[in-house]
């Protein structure tokens, strides 16, 4: 019943992505398959995504918080392009006659075109500083994190593969560190695999495997750690 459903919106993305315009990238999730969720797409030039692609961080945060169960989307949160450019998007949530989730049917929308050209406008009346620091996006704040909408101050990132999901995830915790894979202690590993368990990346399939090479210890070592996680964080203690 769940793929009778989410097959009604296909057709829907081809034809938002079309009557929209370029700018608009459309993306229908199966999220019964978060490793290669994305089951169609218009424009995906946008993100560089294309179907099989997985879920995002964003997308995993909104399942694992329920906010489905009294939602029925999420509007105008902040997203960075494979290049780095700022996207506003949203998302709706697709659910069965049960009220469970199946999908998201998300909105990509790439105004940097449109910033430009309000920009330049604005600088026929105004000294570039004033422009500079009223209307133009703050690009490292986006990048480190931030945004307008307090209920998601993550930024959602796009990935065409669980495989670069995981990469930068881990590489940015390194860099953090301040060490490599290669000199990670015990406790080191074990921070590591929490925070990726914190962000619901053992959600995806195929992870554990993944994450086991780029910290080179057994998927059987990942397992274990995960198991403790799991008891402290339900020890009422």
């Amino acid at each position: 019943m769940s793929k009778k459903i989410l097959q009604q919106f296909v057709i829907l993305v081809d034809f938002l992505g079309k009557a929209l315009g370029p700018d608009y990238e459309i993306a229908l999730h199966d999220i019964s398959n978060p490793t290669n969720s994305i089951i169609a797409i218009a424009n995906g030039h946008i993100s560089g995504r294309s179907i099989g692609s997985p879920l995002t961080n964003i997308a995993l945060q909104l399942i694992s918080d329920k906010n489905f169960e009294h939602e029925d989307y999420q509007l105008h949160y902040s997203g960075l392009s494979s290049n780095n450019r700022r996207l506003r998007s949203s998302t709706m949530y697709i659910k069965d006659e049960n009220n469970n989730l199946i999908g998201l049917l998300c909105i990509n929308f790439d105004d940097s075109r449109y910033q430009d050209v309000s920009e330049r406008v604005m600088r026929l009346c105004h000294p570039d500083f004033f422009v500079r620091t009223s209307f133009a996006y703050d690009t490292e704040k986006l990048q480190n994190g931030s945004s307008s909408n307090k209920k998601n101050s993550v930024v959602e990132r796009f990935y065409s593969s669980i495989s670069d999901f995981i990469d930068e995830m881990i590489d940015q915790i390194l860099s953090y560190m301040g060490t490599t894979s290669e000199r990670l202690t015990t406790d080191e590993k074990i921070s590591i695999v929490e925070t990726l368990y914190n962000n619901n990346v053992f959600y995806m399939k195929g992870a554990v495997i993944y994450v086991a090479e780029k910290l080179n210890c057994s998927q059987a070592t990942i397992y274990r750690y995960i198991k403790n996680i799991k008891n402290k964080s339900s020890d009422p203690s």
